[in-house]
């Protein structure tokens, strides 16, 4: 499963399809201080990226794949997701 969901925080893996979307926005509703572990996330299907987006929970973790890390990065700027280094 390419999310698990603990406590406070979602853990996003592999390749995330649109079929996450729909859970990933639930469990962020339910969870509004929630944050997203991209550690481990190698792709997002556009639909996840707009959770994320409309979302702006906290990001625990970045991608380790420095290219997916940038260019996501770059799309939740400005829309409330804050980084954690």
């Amino acid at each position: 499963m390419p999310v698990t969901y603990k406590k406070t925080v979602a853990v996003l893996e592999g390749v995330c399809t649109v079929e996450e979307a729909e859970s990933l926005l639930g469990w962020l509703q339910e969870h509004p201080k929630g944050k997203v572990n991209l550690k481990k996330c190698e792709h997002l299907h556009a639909a996840v990226l707009q959770v994320l987006m409309a979302a702006g929970p906290d990001v625990s973790v970045w991608p380790e794949d420095p290219g997916l890390q940038g260019w996501i990065e770059t799309a939740l700027a400005g829309r409330g997701a804050q980084a954690r280094k």
